[in-house]
């Protein structure tokens, strides 16, 4: 379910900065990540690494502040695919996997955390919340209108009922 959430709920995200100029994208609001598009591509780089730890597959940036797009439409694309290999991989899962432990690397101080992957994924859905929450705010200081983002909404969807 928070697989197929994230997915929605990042087209939603979106679907509200493609309504942006150029300026507005990247503006400083005084977000943590600057401007809209610092804080979308923050949010893509950090499930790149994630998805990286969690498959050993896939790109890594290796900064959390890399700017892996400067421009809105192959920033979508990127997280459009990534939402897709996010919500293939997840699906794949099992009760077994999802006990498991993984192994891997950090990215800001380079220690070696080994974990279990359920907690795991339970901080890789709510950073990915967490962020779109600031994105929601970038939204409201540019004064463009609010954008619903509660699951309950995604749920009452055709694609988010058989979660309901």
């Amino acid at each position: 379910m928070l697989a197929a959430y994230n997915r929605w709920a990042n087209a939603q995200v979106y679907d509200a900065a493609g309504e942006l100029t150029a300026e507005e994208l990247n503006r400083d609001t005084g977000a943590f990540f600057k401007s809209l598009i610092g804080t979308l591509n923050h949010v893509l780089v950090a499930d790149q690494i994630w998805l990286r730890r969690f498959t050993g597959s896939g790109s890594a940036p290796t900064a959390l502040n890399a700017v892996l797009f400067s421009e809105l439409a192959p920033l979508r694309a990127a997280r459009e695919a990534e939402d897709r290999r996010i919500v293939e991989w997840i699906a794949g899962l099992g009760d077994k996997e999802l006990a498991g432990r993984f192994t891997y690397l950090t990215v800001t101080d380079m220690r070696t955390i080994s974990q279990r992957l359920a907690p795991a994924l339970a901080h890789f859905f709510n950073h990915q919340t967490h962020h779109r929450g600031q994105a929601h705010a970038i939204l409201t200081a540019l004064k463009k209108p609010s954008i619903v983002l509660d699951m309950v909404y995604f749920q009452r969807t055709e694609e988010g009922r058989e979660y309901a």
